[in-house]
């Protein structure tokens, strides 16, 4: 099978430095970069260790200017100046010489102003022209800065990241829009994306910090969005101590809280588990007098719908469908025994934050306004009834905001998207259909979502005509090109089916219609050649994701290569996969392991199995005592059963009984019951002949002490007669000779 994996743009590559320092300008300049507009032009830039005049004479080094050049130059400034974009560009490509740094700013300016896919593809390719000519001083910071933030916005995050970061290190300083923009999009970012985000605030607060004029800086200092960005990356990690921290710093750099900084507070008194601080954070925002708005209201609904509460979730609703403005004391009498019992390892975190909540006022503030309920909190209660499986309550919901006097609150596309979401999780495709074919009626189009939902259904249904038919609707009558979540569901609903041909073909043509593979995308396929026995070819599309600057190859990835080969029974592939693994800063975890165990099943070479149980054995988490463990050794492993049982299985059925009590204890400590049953059929079927010879020399008896010994403890642990009960374990005699002799 011929697989066409074509390698991805340079263009768009994130793990190459677009900003190399070894030929950096010998002038740095601090620039700051306004909020994109489209009349906006590089600034006046400011020198932060510049001597000479801020002229950049470079280019008079490097390339000697002729009549020639300056005419291109001034007719292809000229064009900039009318944002003639797309001539300008073409002017551009047909110039055999780099044009000068006005031009080339300008020009990458105002691609990365555009925001499409194309243009954001010709600005990076300027960059890459420059990174490969050392000539990426000739670009300022403002034309960095909207590079950035076009990136982002586009989806290429770690591109922007990098272009950031370079910045940093050139010298430059980019406007705060420009790097708040891709703080918030690491913060909503998956893996290790928040993480990455507080990173790079630290970074960028940390260049601002050294300047002590703060004139400066004034353009590039974190406001309150940029702080809101990096809050939200602690609220999604849940790490409520850098939170307060960060939140203690705003008033360092003059920027206040404002109503979205506690709508994020929401958030992480969610990750946190404490639903009894709910209520202080809205109390909270009355009492500093910042403008409340429904935004913050539906945090609270979807909170509490993220608890499973959605008894206070529709109390709640309800009392602002009546107009009533006392919600605090509403919420406060709802979660009373939370209130009363709400000690927690975080409560110095929480008391700083909301000091309300130590001495509650004994009456609760007042909203300043009664607030109905919209479309969006409807439509987030709705969503908990899908979690609960509850498909009449969320079809009577849709019912009722038809019948709403309040357009705000009438069913918009996200609520139908709902409803047909609840019906395909409940395996009701035909009634989910209707429900798009209402929304086509009523004027209210369904989006990618809302397709991508019914594609999911039909391959889970294992009905994958249908969904390849819903694909072809999807784009030719309604209009709206499939994205990778699209071609992901049906590459995965070909695997559930077994056909990884057919998750070949779409993955090719996904490719062909130019849309970038995600992390998923790869693993996917990955997986559909693993089941079905061509490891190679699984190892094949890994190296094209290794390759490919726009995903991070992670532990998933690894483990679907490792689940490959052991599926073969290749055992000595899939050491080597994690061998390699190890080396590139990946540890095993009980799916490699699990993965690993199956395999050696499969070959039937137990003595791997005890080699494995040794590694697995020294990362067990040991609960006895508190062990200080070295940042360079392997995180500690929690072994489930599934794992535990399978090394049991192969130690057993090898004779390897002290390995197999080891094994089993482990099981215990981990609170796994061992299946004792099973052992036991497979110790009398296999076993029951064991050390009864009466001719094995005397040598070869003492040989088995160890051995036999082993047995007898693992009979006594069946339950079967043994030595230790100085009894005899007898099965009934076979053509009249006694088995034990």
């Amino acid at each position: 099978m011929n697989i066409i994996l074509p390698s991805p743009s340079p263009s768009l590559s994130s793990t190459s430095n677009p900003f190399p320092l070894t030929h950096a300008p010998s002038l740095h300049f601090l620039c700051s970069i306004p909020y994109p507009s489209p009349t906006s032009i590089p600034t006046r830039p400011f020198r932060v260790r510049a001597t000479a005049s801020q002229t950049n004479t470079s280019d008079h080094l490097h390339l000697p200017t002729t009549t020639s050049n300056l005419n291109n130059d001034q007719v292809l400034l000229a064009l900039l100046r009318q944002r003639k974009t797309e001539e300008a560009w073409i002017k551009y490509t047909q110039s055999s010489h780099l044009p000068n740094p006005t031009c080339l700013s300008r020009l990458v300016s105002q691609l990365s102003y555009q925001n499409t896919s194309l243009s954001l593809t010709r600005a990076q390719s300027i960059v890459t022209r420059l990174r490969h000519e050392r000539q990426l001083h000739r670009l300022d910071a403002n034309s960095l800065g909207l590079l950035a933030v076009a990136a982002a916005k586009s989806g290429h995050t770690l591109y922007a990241t990098s272009v950031v970061k370079s910045m940093l290190r050139s010298g430059y300083l980019p406007h705060v829009k420009a790097w708040s923009a891709v703080v918030s999009r690491l913060a909503a970012s998956a893996d290790d994306g928040p993480t990455e985000s507080i990173r790079l605030f630290d970074s960028v607060v940390r260049r601002v910090r050294k300047f002590s004029d703060p004139a400066i800086v004034a353009d590039s200092k974190p406001d309150t969005a940029a702080y809101n960005a990096v809050l939200n990356a602690c609220a999604n990690l849940g790490n409520t101590k850098r939170f307060l921290q960060l939140f203690n710093e705003m008033n360092d750099f003059g920027a206040k809280p404002d109503v979205l900084t506690y709508n994020v507070m929401i958030k992480l008194c969610a990750r946190a588990d404490r639903r009894d601080l709910l209520v202080f954070v809205l109390e909270r925002i009355l009492e500093m007098r910042i403008p409340l708005c429904m935004t913050t209201l539906h945090s609270l609904v979807a909170a509490y719908v993220g608890f499973g509460d959605l008894e206070t979730a529709e109390d709640m609703i309800q009392a602002m469908r009546e107009g009533r403005r006392d919600l605090c004391k509403i919420l406060r009498e709802l979660n009373w025994e939370d209130l009363s019992d709400n000690e927690g390892d975080d409560d110095d975190v929480f008391e700083k934050l909301l000091p309300n909540s130590v001495n509650p006022s004994s009456e609760p503030s007042l909203l300043p306004k009664a607030y109905a309920p919209n479309s969006r909190i409807y439509t987030t209660l709705m969503k908990g009834y899908m979690n609960f499986g509850r498909v009449s309550d969320t079809v009577r919901m849709l019912e009722a905001m038809r019948l709403q006097d309040n357009s705000a609150s009438y069913p918009d596309h996200v609520t139908y998207t709902t409803v047909v979401s609840a019906l395909v999780k409940a395996g009701s495709m035909d009634r989910a259909r209707q429900v798009l074919a209402e929304m086509t009626r009523i004027g209210v189009p369904a989006n990618r979502i809302t397709y991508n939902i019914l594609l999911k259904g039909y391959c889970q249904q294992l009905q994958i005509d249908k969904a390849k038919e819903l694909l072809r609707e999807m784009a030719d009558d309604a209009e709206i090109e499939p994205d990778v979540v699209s071609y992901n569901t049906l590459i995965d609903g070909c695997i559930l089916i077994d056909d990884s041909a057919g998750a070949l073909t779409f993955f090719n043509e996904m490719r062909a219609k130019g849309i970038a593979p995600t992390k998923i995308s790869y693993t996917t396929l990955m997986k559909a050649f693993a089941l079905s026995g061509q490891p190679k070819l699984a190892n094949k599309v890994f190296d094209e994701m290794v390759r490919d600057p726009r995903v991070k190859v992670d532990l998933v990835a690894w483990n679907m290569l490792v689940e490959g080969y052991c599926r073969m029974g290749l055992i000595e592939e899939a050491k080597k996969i994690v061998q390699r693994m190890k080396e590139n800063g990946f540890y095993p975890n009980v799916a490699t392991y699990g993965s690993l165990a199956n395999g050696i099943s499969l070959a039937r070479k137990p003595g791997e199995a005890l080699l494995l149980w040794k590694e697995i054995k020294e990362r067990c988490v040991v609960k006895k005592s508190n062990m200080n463990s070295n940042s360079d050794s392997p995180p500690p492993l929690k072994p489930d059963e599934g794992l535990l049982d399978t090394l049991a299985d192969i130690c057993v059925r090898a004779a390897f009984f002290k390995k197999a009590l080891e094994i089993i204890a482990c099981m215990e400590e981990n609170g796994i019951p061992p299946n004792k049953t099973k052992y036991k059929t497979i110790y009398v079927e296999m076993h029951s002949r064991m050390f009864t010879s009466k001719h094995a020399s005397q040598a070869r008896q003492d040989r088995r002490i160890e051995r036999k010994r082993a047995a007898e403890a693992f009979k006594f642990w069946l339950g079967l007669p043994n030595s230790y009960y100085g009894s005899e374990w007898r099965l009934e005699p076979i053509d009249g000779d006694d088995i034990f002799g």
